[in-house]
């Protein structure tokens, strides 16, 4: 949006606009943009944003209003254009943004343009920023105290394709590109008719072929079209600058990730589809690098348990207690939203958020986790680098002993870390320790001695190894006895009737899929589905702010019986 912005405090609201409002809304609950000015009053200053803008060019719309809009857009859930439409219509909004009964608001495509500049100067997170800055100071929200955080898949914006459908989209994409970009060079180089058979409308399952040998042909079609298209853009006589659109180089990387392309014998070239491999071969790459779209190259397939989808992951973190209702002294408040692309575990994000959480000065001292987030380096790093004790089930001792429920677990065994010796049930001592890295991780093998286990009466419970001697593989000394004193505190009723406190964060989750319909991205790219992400979250404080200022919350504590479950599920 080439527009300059000299930061200017807002209006107050138009007398005539404010006289409306509240004759409308007499013996009602105030409407929600009208509470959030009379409360927060201008809650995203302009020279907030100045960075994102010029000081030269014509003038445009404040664009800590645009913020605003945004905010109100995904608290209804609204399109661009109804969001601008609202800006010209409702008496509510004009009131918010201090506009006058005349004002026509501005074109819907600004919004666009808005989202643009905030995610290309880095600015996704200053709305929530600044709400957070302001519920501080107003005692709402604090450091301390407990704080939840669950994740929840994310479809993405753009269509699924499969991997034909894929590949020729990514060579239509191209030949778009090019065309728009170089009209005169595609005509010279291409057989203009020839092509448009095969690229004048989207590649789906419509017009695929049923026959599976047909279908494998066409994706060599697409292929050597491909490969003829960089060829031809790569060629010497060609301008330079055609093979910098981003087009022609996500082409280029869905060929490579999708194809192999050799010399036969005879100088005959051979085109092949890379297929998965057990020992990587020409196999496929992993999913985390293996772009899913020409459109939105973000986006990645994944699965987690029955779930399979084309998208992003995001997790949501809030503010909870366990205190009465009547006690509480602020409702729960969403103090960070993450989004990684969909193949990031979530133990991958939970450092990221306690990152997040420290740089607002928001740090909670106790964090409620499934036990999908947990390992033993994040609890003893949580609790060393910020100060956090994690609430959460950790995966109970996989040995054969543990599956079994019957036989001498890991557990069972007395660590010397002193004299690094390791004392079996049966009082035998360790032969060998070997520190060692597996995985990437440092470990520990600690072995005891064929004479040793052989004439043991009760080996069999111990061992059935054919080495006939038991090993133990141990993680180093802070995280073994994390892991050891986390696992038992877990078997404690106590600790569970506690730990039931995480699951009202999925009500938040579902809040969110409801309200701002967060389980569909709506523009690509992981940047700007996070810029969604953080203004729906800022929508979902605000409503829930102004239920609470009306006495009417709406984040009461949810129970259920899933805390348990997924402790059952960890065993």
């Amino acid at each position: 949006m080439g527009v300059s912005m000299e930061p200017q405090p807002w209006p107050e609201p138009d007398p005539v606009v404010a006289r409306a409002v509240r004759a409308k809304n007499y013996g009602r609950q105030v409407p929600l943009p009208v509470a959030v000015r009379d409360r927060l009053g201008e809650l995203f200053p302009d020279e907030e944003f100045a960075e994102a803008f010029g000081a030269t060019g014509p003038s445009g719309w404040s664009p800590g209003r645009l913020a605003l809009v945004t905010v109100f857009q995904m608290a209804e859930n609204l399109t661009d254009r109804q969001a601008a439409e609202g800006v010209r219509d409702r008496l509510s909004w004009a009131y918010a943004l201090g506009l006058e009964l005349t004002d026509t608001g501005f074109d819907f495509t600004v919004l666009s343009q808005f989202r643009t500049r905030v995610v290309e100067h880095g600015l996704e997170e200053k709305v929530l920023d600044l709400l957070l800055e302001r519920l501080t100071e107003q005692g709402l929200v604090g450091s301390g105290g407990k704080q939840r955080t669950d994740s929840t898949h994310v479809i993405s914006a753009v269509r699924d394709l499969n991997r034909l459908e894929l590949a020729g989209e990514s060579v239509r994409a191209a030949v778009e590109a090019l065309t728009v970009a170089a009209p005169h060079w595609v005509a010279g180089v291409l057989d203009v008719p020839g092509w448009s058979r095969r690229y004048d409308t989207r590649i789906d399952t419509w017009r695929i072929p049923s026959s599976a040998t047909k279908r494998d042909q066409l994706a060599l079609t697409y292929a050597r079209d491909g490969f003829a298209l960089l060829e031809a853009v790569y060629d010497p006589r060609s301008q330079p600058w055609l093979r910098e659109l981003p087009a022609v180089q996500t082409l280029r990387t869905v060929l490579v990730q999708n194809y192999t392309r050799t010399i036969a014998r005879g100088g005959r070239e051979v085109v092949a589809r890379r297929t998965k491999t057990e020992d990587g071969g020409d196999g496929l790459p992993p999913g985390h690098l293996r772009i899913a779209s020409p459109y939105d190259l973000d986006t990645r397939w994944s699965a987690k348990r029955d779930t399979f989808w084309n998208g992003f992951k995001l997790h949501v973190s809030e503010s909870c207690t366990d205190a009465p209702e009547k006690e509480r002294i602020a409702p729960n408040l969403i103090t960070n939203v993450t989004t990684t692309a969909s193949t990031v575990p979530d133990t991958k994000a939970l450092d990221g958020i306690h990152q997040q959480l420290q740089r607002r000065a928001l740090l909670p001292h106790e964090h409620y986790l499934d036990s999908g987030y947990p390992s033993a380096d994040l609890i003893v790093r949580s609790r060393k680098t910020y100060g956090i004790a994690l609430i959460t089930p950790v995966l109970l001792d996989q040995s054969r002993q543990a599956r079994a429920a019957q036989g001498f677990q890991a557990d069972a065994f007395t660590i010397d870390w002193k004299y690094q010796q390791v004392t079996c049930p049966q009082g035998q001592a360790s032969s060998s320790w070997s520190p060692c890295t597996q995985h990437g991780y440092p470990m520990i093998v600690v072995a005891f001695t064929k004479p040793t286990c052989g004439p043991c009466p009760v080996r069999e419970l111990c061992t059935t190894s054919r080495r006939g001697f038991r090993q133990l593989t141990l993680n180093p000394r802070p995280l073994t006895e994390a892991l050891r004193t986390a696992r038992a505190e877990q078997a404690d009723r106590d600790w569970q009737d506690a730990y039931a406190l995480r699951s009202g964060v999925e009500g938040t989750i579902r809040q969110a899929l409801a309200i701002t319909d967060s389980r569909r991205a709506r523009y690509r790219s992981l940047a700007k589905t996070h810029l969604e992400h953080v203004y729906s979250a800022v929508a979902l404080n605000l409503i829930r702010l102004n239920a609470w200022w009306n006495g009417k919350p709406l984040d009461r504590r949810h129970t259920s019986h899933l805390a348990r479950l997924e402790l059952s599920l960890a065993a």
